[in-house]
């Protein structure tokens, strides 16, 4: 929806503010503004208009006695109900904005109020009488914050590129490791010395000449009703009416698979409304493989839709290269961020805000990670015995991986199924203390990757891709409720391979997208880089220069990937095109 900015104490003037306005237009082309609420403090803000478009909502956004003022980035998805409550406590509203009740529920609860609200979000609220900030984030970290601290100044931003900009920050090679194994720099930081991620579900109440006092916004309560496939489709469907509604055009990214089909079914089948689709399609020689198109066709013949192909190929990619490189604010190595980008392009033709599937395999286990690991915990003493006999059963890289990451610890097991490689010692204990002791190993799992997979790469480059061209994302299945179901749910069976999204599914008579064998959303980058055309040799000759330029800052193996890249292509493909991504941003970003 925005960009938010921030910068109190020293440094704080209009033109820094207005340097990280301006370097993040993109996020918000509709509205901007700076404005300085007292001395030594100054907040920013660009808009992207989607609810109450009318420059009565425009930010920073003021209460009627000029006491307390909101910047933020997001949307409340239940801000009707939010608004009723404050009605009835006689507060009168001048627009029918979320922005205005966002407002007034924090002018009346604080931080109390943080655990009700539904939706996505990254808030700078200010208390002039106190003078004080209120800074939160959304429980699942879909709208991004990040920050930079000094005893002098703090500086927020919704990117990190203008804070880099403005305290001539130095890239970071010790993230490398980190992104290396999980494709992007270790959680709560960058690629940027001295500039962090507020981590998600993180609030603070900042008072003058005061230092951060951290809390988190608690996990939405568990149900008052038992789990059921009735109780998942009634609050699957109240998220897609909240979701789905706007005041400017809305669309979907339909990949053709389980999660993003049954949104789109469930949306057509309760209004009959079409809406424009959006899918990618690679060149024809591939496509027994990369089947996405196929089944999106297919699917439209059932539920109607307006539907876009976007083609991809090797000249597609070189072309769009440089335009997509200079917009990745934080490289993630996924090459699903260039085609996100890509059908974001398209789709800011004709509308302002997509819908996707994000979040749903790592609520209800549709990895096969997930798989792996449950049969681990099964059977935990035979794995452990005969990991490395079966290991040596040629059965393909994907086989081999799994058995050699087996060990004693479930931890460091599961870090090594959800890492491209066996996680280096070094790293273990910065990953392990992410899981939540608090639930059982099957729930621990899920847990990680919604705090780690979920955050770092699939929501963070579905926000940056979009935020590119001015559109704003979303994602039904991180909806409050949802997570307060899976809070519930206690049967292992219910949190593995969707059963739940499956049925409903079938009861659609989508049975043949039920049965769909996952298939991950990417580039054909494996074929690309086998056929020595013009992509492999622009990341070869990347690589190479990378692993040249900066051997010594480089683990050993990277630079190893890097020297001889056209002989990992079978094992590696994945991560070359990840040091591809990191090596040209890195070459882009360098003082």
């Amino acid at each position: 929806m925005c960009g938010i900015h921030l910068i109190w104490g020293k440094g704080a003037n209009q033109d820094s503010i207005q340097s990280l306005v301006d370097s993040s237009q993109h996020r918000g082309p509709d509205q901007s503004a700076v404005f300085s609420p007292w001395h030594g403090l100054w907040v920013g803000v660009n808009r992207l208009k989607i609810l109450h478009p009318g420059s009565d909502a425009d930010q920073p956004f003021w209460d009627q006695e000029g006491k307390s003022l909101l910047v933020w980035n997001g949307e409340i998805y239940n801000f009707k109900e939010l608004r009723g409550g404050l009605t009835r406590m006689g507060v009168e509203f001048s627009t029918q904005s979320d922005t205005e009740v966002l407002l007034q529920h924090l002018k009346f609860f604080g931080t109390e109020g943080l655990p009700k609200l539904n939706g996505m979000f990254a808030i700078i609220y200010i208390n002039l009488v106190q003078k004080s900030v209120l800074v939160a984030r959304d429980r699942n970290g879909e709208k991004p914050l990040y920050y930079s601290q000094s005893p002098e100044a703090l500086i927020l931003s919704s990117e990190t590129a203008g804070i880099s900009k403005l305290t001539k920050a130095e890239l970071d090679p010790l993230q490398i490791p980190s992104f290396y194994y999980f494709r992007s720099a270790t959680p709560g930081k960058t690629f940027y010395k001295g500039i962090r991620e507020w981590k998600p579900s993180r609030y603070s109440t900042i008072l003058q000449h005061s230092t951060f006092r951290w809390d988190n916004i608690p996990m939405p309560k568990k149900t008052s009703e038992n789990p059921s496939l009735a109780l998942f489709q009634e609050i699957l469907q109240e998220a897609v009416k909240t979701q789905f509604h706007a005041d400017v055009p809305v669309g979907m990214m339909l990949s053709g698979g389980s999660d993003s089909s049954l949104l789109y079914a469930n949306w057509y089948k309760t209004t009959g409304t079409l809406l424009p689709a959006y899918t990618i399609q690679v060149e024809k020689k591939y496509r027994s493989k990369y089947q996405d198109a196929d089944f999106a066709q297919k699917f439209v013949k059932q539920f109607p839709a307006n539907h876009i192909m976007v083609p991809v190929d090797q000249k597609s990619f070189l072309d769009q290269w440089d335009s997509y490189l200079s917009s990745v604010d934080q490289p993630v190595g996924d090459s699903a961020g260039f085609l996100t980008w890509m059908l974001a392009q398209e789709a800011k033709k004709e509308v302002k805000v997509l819908i996707s599937g994000a979040g749903a395999d790592e609520l209800w286990g549709g990895y096969r990670r997930h798989s792996a690991f449950t049969q681990y915990l099964k059977q935990k003493d035979f794995w452990i015995q005969w990991a490395k006999t079966l290991g040596k059963i040629p059965l393909g890289r994907e086989w081999k991986k799994m058995m050699s990451g087996i060990d004693q610890d479930p931890k460091k097991t599961f870090l090594n199924f959800s890492a491209l490689e066996n996680l280096d010692p070094d790293l273990v204990e910065d990953y392990a203390r992410i899981f939540d002791p608090k639930l059982p190993f099957y729930k621990q799992m899920l847990d990680f990757d919604r705090q780690v997979y979920l955050v770092q790469d699939v929501l963070k480059i579905q926000d940056n891709a979009l935020m590119a061209h001015g559109i704003e994302g979303r994602s039904p299945y991180l909806g409050s409720k949802m997570l307060a179901l899976w809070k519930t749910v206690e049967d292992p069976k219910l949190l593995l391979d969707k059963p739940w999204i499956k049925a409903s599914l079938d009861e659609y008579g989508l049975n043949w997208i039920s049965k769909r064998k996952k298939f991950g959303f990417g580039l054909p980058l494996q074929e690309w880089l086998l056929e020595g055309g013009p992509v492999a040799v622009k990341i070869f000759s990347t690589l190479k220069e990378f692993g040249k330029s900066r051997e010594s800052e480089l683990p050993l193996a990277v630079r190893d990937l890097c020297q001889n890249p056209e002989k990992k292509v079978k094992s590696h493909f994945l991560t070359l095109y990840n040091l591809f991504l990191l090596a040209e941003w890195w070459k882009l970003h360098q003082s």
